[in-house]
């Protein structure tokens, strides 16, 4: 079987959770005897290798503007693959819903993890909103095979757009702590600093949870990893305030990951906000992690972590997040007790390998339509 993967930044640049889906799905498949191609972005990679550990690399442009940069690749990658051999184009996003038009047209079958509730992320307002819906419905209709990434998701777009997809979750790589000194490039030491790691974008609630912390009375330090490729004054506006408190230290991107494994592994508490999507790859992470985590409390997040199972959640509001957080901030031992059970949340359903099984029956299922 030969498989397309479109829609991500390529292989193997790591930087979100679809490039980690491609990495872990793509090198597996090849080791399942699947040829795979995965479409790069060409302006990302310094070094183009036609094929990197089995997997066949295909470099194409893109017009490189915050909302033009994926969808006119992606555009390119669908004509091109529509044109090659492939028994099954995978691609990831629902704004790539409308190329399936031309999947159709060229009677390529096809599977699309359509991810979570773009329409409803603060930074696509009005016609971005409307585009996103609109994609994500043709998603519904043009693709031979939906993937949610949770059962939340699968409900979301059954309920609306009346669609059933299959649910095959991210997975995650338990790890263990294998070098604390990494972090004392940034003055930290072991359990004095929370943690946030993603995009200062608005979904992420980067300044809710900056705001409780300044809030509340603790001593510790918080981390936030993470920024946004371009200007933005919601991003500005919230690094700007760790010039009136030193206890706000924004590092930007990590792109060492042994660097951002241990500043995950020695946190004291990781803060999630993420809102909007299914299940969020950074919140496995620090489950595989072993951290202590306060999460936003949304359905995706209570169907990974429990109700207060594996850990705690805040509602949407500073008072709510200062009161977490100096919960935690003044119980040691109940923070320690999270990080002990945490990992016992990362069934078989979080597996890459599992994961991996999952994706490749639902690719021999779509490819078998084609053969018969």
């Amino acid at each position: 079987m030969r498989v397309a993967i479109i829609g991500s930044r390529g292989y193997p640049y790591v930087y979100s959770g679809y490039e980690t889906l491609v990495k872990e799905l793509s090198e597996r498949l090849v080791d399942r005897g699947i040829e795979v191609t995965v479409y790069c972005h060409k302006n990302l990679f310094k070094d183009k290798p036609k094929r990197l550990k089995g997997i066949d690399l295909v470099y194409l442009p893109s017009l490189e503007t915050k909302v033009l940069s994926q969808l006119t690749h992606s555009f390119l990658s669908v004509v091109h693959a529509c044109f090659s051999n492939v028994d099954v184009i995978f691609v990831v996003n629902s704004a790539n819903g409308p190329f399936g038009l031309l999947t159709r047209l060229f009677q390529k079958k096809t599977v699309i993890n359509v991810d979570g509730l773009e329409w409803l992320r603060p930074k696509w307002k009005g016609l971005g909103a409307r585009y996103f819906y609109f994609a994500s419905w043709l998603s519904t209709k043009l693709y031979d095979q939906l993937v949610n990434d949770s059962d939340e998701m699968r409900r979301v777009y059954l309920n609306l757009f009346k669609r059933e997809s299959v649910v095959i979750a991210y997975g995650a790589n338990v790890r263990e702590s294998i070098d604390p000194s990494k972090i004392s490039k940034w003055g930290l030491t072991k359990g004095e600093y929370f943690l946030i790691v993603g995009r200062l974008i608005p979904d992420n609630n980067a300044d809710l949870l900056v705001e409780g912390f300044l809030r509340s009375n603790s001593e510790r330090k918080l981390v936030i990893v993470g920024d946004v490729p371009y200007k933005d004054n919601y991003a500005k506006n919230i690094k700007s305030m760790a010039e009136s408190d030193d206890r706000l230290l924004f590092t930007g991107y990590v792109t060492d990951p042994e660097e951002l494994a241990e500043l995950y592994h020695n946190a004291f508490v990781y803060l999630h906000g993420h809102e909007f999507g299914g299940t969020n790859p950074t919140l496995l992470k620090a489950m595989a992690y072993g951290c202590c985590i306060l999460a936003l409390n949304t359905p995706f997040s209570r169907e990974v972590l429990g109700v207060d199972k594996y850990g705690l959640f805040f509602e949407k509001n500073a008072n709510s997040v200062v009161e977490k957080i100096e919960v935690l901030d003044m119980d040691e031992k109940l923070a320690n007790e999270f990080r002990v059970v945490v990992r016992q949340g990362l069934t078989a359903k979080y597996n890459w390998d599992n994961v991996s099984n999952q994706y490749i029956e639902t690719f021999n299922k779509v490819a078998k339509k084609l053969r018969n």
